[in-house]
């Protein structure tokens, strides 16, 4: 089949690009104290909360991690246990949904795309980030082409925008993936792997892309190529069905958290990548760097038809999540996806503020 060009976001990445510069539970740094972070926190919520909540994120530099950072989402809401739970990859996080694990996820734009095809209970509140150059193909020295990985080890986890990049880069150059191995490896088994000489490529997120060009990798292709290329795509928040039903105005107040993080990232991003290193296991000057290879989106800017939309008028997102399931039943990954409606159905215009 030949690969759908997913045109409808391409705009989208232009548009964003001055916004740029403006498994399971494991340890995690504390909460970092910045004073000059203290007086912007997103006001406490009023709104009935849960006892806990369960957030389910990953180590990638957006909001939410920034949020985590901080302490901004116990601040929000005092009066309940914040319980945040790391993943290595969408796949788990799809799995912990379906366990009744968590309550808010992040998850790639194509792990949405097949757990909304798989009939997963949740809903699109938040695009965390528009990926670019945060996500790329690292590859051995004597790689030099897409055509050279014929016969080559890939690394890369199944399931994740990073496996669904590189399959529409196989399709877009002509390659058949029985051409090469492609192994699936979660981000700290497929560093665990190039170090050993395992593989001889993997695409990859930051901040494990990074470890493995300090290894001596070299980045043939990025994410942000694709997407001129019109392949797009984007780490989301989703919330629980059931939850979001019963706490409306906390998946709106925790929206409000999220937009705050963005603007103390807008703000004075040197601070916020001091305060985000520990959580990403760089340096500050690192943080910042990986940080910028992102695309950061506030609500008001979601709200808009390109993006989420709003309730009566879902917006373009949903076809991109429809394209993304498509591709990945031409590869055999699920068999079926649903038809657009389902997925604009899905999208939560109506919590952004």
């Amino acid at each position: 089949m030949r690969l759908k060009r997913r045109n409808v976001l391409l705009g989208l990445v232009g548009l964003s690009l001055p916004l740029i510069a403006s498994s399971c539970s494991g340890n995690s740094p504390e909460p970092t104290s910045e004073a000059s972070f203290t007086e912007s926190a997103a006001p406490e919520t009023t709104a009935q909360a849960p006892e806990t909540i369960r957030i389910g994120y990953q180590v990638i530099p957006n909001a939410e991690l920034l949020a985590k950072a901080l302490g901004l989402t116990e601040k929000a809401f005092p009066n309940s246990q914040v319980e945040y739970i790391s993943f290595d990859s969408g796949r788990d996080v799809n799995t912990a949904v379906a366990a009744d694990g968590i309550d808010f996820g992040l998850i790639g734009s194509v792990g949405v795309g097949v757990g909304i095809a798989q009939g997963l209970p949740y809903e699109v509140y938040f695009i965390h980030d528009v990926i670019g150059k945060a996500e790329a193909l690292v590859v051995r020295q004597d790689i030099t082409s897409v055509a050279d990985l014929a016969g080559k080890r890939v690394g890369v986890p199944f399931g994740s925008t990073t496996h669904f990049s590189l399959l529409s880069l196989l399709e877009l150059e002509q390659i058949s993936p029985d051409s090469l191995t492609i192994l699936d490896l979660q981000p700290q088994d497929l560093v665990a792997a190039w170090q050993r000489q395992d593989v001889n490529a993997g695409y990859v997120w930051q901040p494990h892309l990074s470890r493995l060009v300090e290894d001596g990798g070299t980045v043939l292709t990025t994410s942000a190529d694709l997407a001129e290329r019109g392949v797009l795509t984007a780490d989301v928040g989703i919330v629980r069905q059931a939850f979001v039903d019963e706490y409306p105005d906390v998946v709106k107040q925790y929206v409000a958290v999220l937009d705050e993080a963005v603007k103390l990232y807008r703000d004075d991003p040197e601070a916020v990548a001091e305060a985000i290193a520990p959580e990403l296991g760089l340096t500050p000057e690192e943080s910042l760097t990986v940080m910028e290879q992102l695309i950061w989106l506030d609500s008001s800017e979601q709200a808009k038809a390109e993006y989420l939309g709003s309730a009566d008028q879902p917006g373009a997102f949903a076809e991109v999540l429809k394209s993304s399931a498509d591709f990945m039943v031409t590869q055999g990954a699920i068999a079926t996806a649903p038809d657009l409606d389902t997925y604009k159905q899905r999208l939560r215009g109506d919590v952004l503020q």
